[in-house]
């Protein structure tokens, strides 16, 4: 029974913690103390929930001043196109979410290495969210904030194969293809500065499929299929092949799903990111 308590806590606390942020789901809803609202939900208590998630933020810090000490970034910091003024928005499904993801990581970044930094970072991503789940609330959560720079990073669960119908995608291609050139549209009508493209990643198929919390496989050659449409769009194209976690998508770059990932593997993206800014600027 102990083992039991301590397997749910531990999956609470890495694949449920970071990714849960119930006002995203629910804007509207008329809560007085969302953290106390999603504590109750995840079972633990609110000072449980706060601790879990400052230790993420301690993680994030700690990855963005390692990030800060490579020679390769150090040497861009100054390059990269941003006056600590602006508002900077992060898009897409539970990789941007994640509370000790990239979009984390590159706030923290800016926020330590930007001279006078008054940015406003505000966190757009919803886990499992397909193209069409962000096209949906394009309006709400981006067009509104009126950003300087948008961050897109979607098209992964598109790609997904459920148990109950592995014999399609969830999204098919073309709807894929159609959603992103809407988001591109529409976007590009109200942000100034180039759209900053993240493609998904490629993934670990095996660990996927036999994961318990996951209910759908993704495929390598349907996920490739996503990368090619998203690494077409214009603007910023962050690792147009999807490689950044290695040719042969080491283990260590992802949770135990193999679809989530690791810390590492959001300082890999994070640093493509600062490396792609300075590249295309």
């Amino acid at each position: 029974m102990s083992n039991s308590k301590e397997e749910t806590r531990t999956i609470v606390e890495q694949f449920i913690v970071p990714f849960f942020h119930l006002k995203k789901r629910f804007p509207l809803m008329p809560a007085v103390d969302f953290v106390s609202a999603e504590a109750n939900m995840l079972g633990l208590k609110k000072e449980e929930l706060n601790a879990s998630r400052k230790n993420l933020a301690d993680h994030v810090k700690q990855a963005a001043l390692e990030l800060l000490k490579e020679d390769e970034i150090t040497d861009l910091i100054d390059k990269l196109p941003f006056d600590g003024s602006e508002t900077i928005i992060g898009l897409g499904d539970s990789y941007t979410e994640d509370a000790q993801g990239w979009f984390a990581i590159i706030q923290e970044v800016l926020e330590l290495s930007v001279e006078g930094a008054d940015f406003t970072f505000i966190n757009a991503g919803i886990s499992a969210n397909t193209t069409t789940d962000v096209l949906r609330r394009l309006d709400r959560d981006v067009v509104l904030h009126e950003p300087d720079w948008v961050l897109i990073n979607v098209g992964t669960f598109d790609a997904q194969r459920l148990n109950i119908a592995p014999n399609r995608t969830l999204i098919p291609l073309s709807e894929t293809w159609e959603n992103l050139n809407t988001i591109q549209d529409v976007l590009q009508e109200f942000v100034s500065n180039p759209l900053i493209w993240i493609t998904p990643s490629k993934i670990v198929q095996e660990l996927i499929s036999t994961h318990p919390l996951h209910e759908f496989s993704i495929e390598p050659k349907d996920l490739d299929q996503v990368i090619e449409v998203v690494s077409g769009k214009n603007g910023i194209v962050i690792d147009p092949q999807g490689n950044r976690m290695g040719k042969e998508t080491e283990a260590w770059n992802f949770l135990s799903d193999g679809l989530n990932h690791s810390l590492i593997g959001h300082i890999n993206t994070a640093r493509e990111i600062l490396k792609g800014l300075v590249r295309d600027k």
